[in-house]
C-alpha cells in the first residue's frame, strides 16, 4: 500500500548494491522486451537526485499490463547490478492514482538545474547584451529571451531525454555554458566573429523547446519525431532574424551554425559545419555536453575520493576521478601581510639623522 500521508525518504543517490527498497519513483522510461523465458519490463525510475534502471521479469511482469513514463509508483525490490552499474529488480509495483499524485510534492521526482532559472536567464540576457555591440544582433537576441512562448518555456526546458542536463532548466544551463564558452574560445580565437558564434551558442539547440516535453516524464513530441530541434529551431526563429534587421549574410550564417552544430552527419547534422565559428560552436557543445555527462557519472562517488564510475552507455565506458594535484598553502590576506611588514619595521632600529651627517662628513675629509 502507498504511505499516508504520502512522503518520500529515499533518493536515487542513496541507493547501494544490496539494498532494499520500498519507495515511491517517478517511471522515467518504459519498454515491454522478450527474453528466453517471457516477456519482461525494462524501466527507468527518477527523482530530484538522479535514475537508475529496473527490470521486472517474466512471469511477474503479466500482472502490468501497461506501464508509462510519468507515472509515480511505489516500487518494492532491491538493489544489484548489471555490467557494474546499480539497477533495479522490482517484486512489485502500485501505480499511484491522480488524486495520490495530486498530495505528492513533484518537485521530489523531477531534477532540477542546481541554479535558479530565472538567474540564468538574466544572465544570458546580460551575456548578449555585452558581447553584440551591433544593433541587429543586440535585438535579435532580446526578440529571442523575451519572446512570448520561449522565455517561458526556457525556463523549465530540458536539454534531453536521457543523454545530458536532461532536468528541469536543463537546456537554460547548457545553452548560457555553451555561450560563455564560446566567448572564451574567441578571445584565444580572435580571428573569429565573436557576434555570430555567440548566437549560434544561443540558438543551436533551442528547437529542443519544441522537440521534448516537459513535464514528469521527458520525452519526444510527435512534432520533435517527425522533424526535429535543428529543423523546429531553424524554422522557429529565422522569422525572429529578419525582424531584428540582420543582414543577409548574417541570417545565411546564423542558419548554417544551427544545421551544423552536430558537426557530422551521423550525428544528425543536415550540414557539416563549414566555417571557423560553425565548427567552434560545433566542439563547445561537445564539450559542455561531455562535462555534464562526466559530472553525472562521477556524482556517486564520495566526494575527494577518487574511483571509478559503473559504465557509462553514453559514453561506451566506465569514468575515473584521479586524484587531485596538491594545492599551496593559502596566502595570508593581505590585510596582515601588511600588519606584519609594519610591526617588522618598527622592529628594525634606525639611525638618527645626525649620525648619518657626521658619517658624511668624515667621508668627505
Amino acid at each position: 500500500m502507498v504511505p499516508s500521508p504520502y512522503t518520500k525518504t529515499r533518493f536515487v543517490q542513496e541507493l547501494a548494491i544490496g539494498t532494499e527498497v520500498a519507495e515511491l519513483f517517478l517511471i522515467g522510461t518504459a519498454q515491454q522486451l522478450q527474453a528466453k523465458n517471457g516477456p519482461y519490463w525494462r524501466l527507468e525510475f527518477r527523482d530530484t537526485t538522479g535514475s537508475i534502471g529496473g527490470k521486472i521479469w517474466s512471469p511477474q511482469s503479466a500482472a502490468y499490463p501497461s506501464l508509462a513514463p510519468g507515472q509515480i509508483v511505489l516500487l518494492q525490490g532491491r538493489v544489484g547490478s548489471y555490467r557494474e552499474v546499480p539497477e533495479l529488480t522490482i517484486d512489485s509495483l502500485d501505480i499511484l492514482t491522480d488524486e495520490q499524485v495530486a498530495a505528492l510534492d513533484l518537485s521530489l521526482f523531477m531534477r532540477a538545474s542546481r541554479q535558479k532559472p530565472q538567474d540564468m536567464l538574466e544572465e544570458l540576457q546580460d551575456v548578449c547584451r555585452k558581447n553584440m555591440p551591433h544593433k541587429p544582433w543586440r535585438k535579435f537576441a532580446q526578440l529571442v529571451l523575451t519572446h512570448d512562448e520561449i522565455a517561458p518555456a526556457l525556463l523549465t526546458a530540458p536539454a534531453a531525454k536521457a543523454m545530458h542536463h536532461a532536468y528541469t532548466g536543463g537546456l537554460l544551463e547548457h545553452t548560457l555554458s555553451v555561450c560563455k564558452l564560446s566567448l572564451r574560445l574567441a578571445e584565444q580565437y580572435p580571428q573569429l566573429d565573436k557576434q555570430v558564434l555567440l548566437a549560434g551558442a544561443l540558438c543551436h539547440d533551442l528547437g529542443k523547446l519544441w522537440e521534448l516535453s516537459g513535464g514528469l516524464a521527458i520525452d519526444y513530441t510527435q512534432e520533435g519525431r517527425l522533424i526535429g530541434h535543428i529543423s523546429q529551431g531553424l524554422e522557429r526563429l529565422t522569422p525572429l532574424m529578419r525582424k531584428a534587421g540582420l543582414e543577409p549574410e548574417l541570417v545565411e550564417h546564423l542558419q548554417h551554425l544551427i544545421l551544423s552544430h552536430h558537426g557530422t552527419l551521423e550525428f544528425g547534422s543536415p550540414r557539416l559545419p563549414a566555417t571557423a565559428e560553425a565548427i567552434m560552436l560545433h566542439y563547445a557543445d561537445n564539450i559542455d555536453a561531455k562535462m555534464q555527462q562526466v559530472e553525472t557519472a562521477l556524482a556517486d562517488l564520495p566526494q575527494d575520493e577518487s574511483g571509478w564510475s559503473g559504465y557509462v552507455p553514453s559514453l561506451e565506458r566506465a569514468l575515473f576521478r584521479a586524484k587531485p594535484s596538491p594545492q599551496p598553502a593559502p596566502k595570508a590576506p593581505a590585510k596582515a601581510s601588511a600588519q606584519a611588514s609594519a610591526e617588522k619595521k618598527q622592529d628594525t632600529p634606525t639611525h638618527p639623522l645626525p649620525q648619518v651627517s657626521q658619517c658624511s662628513l668624515l667621508l668627505k675629509e
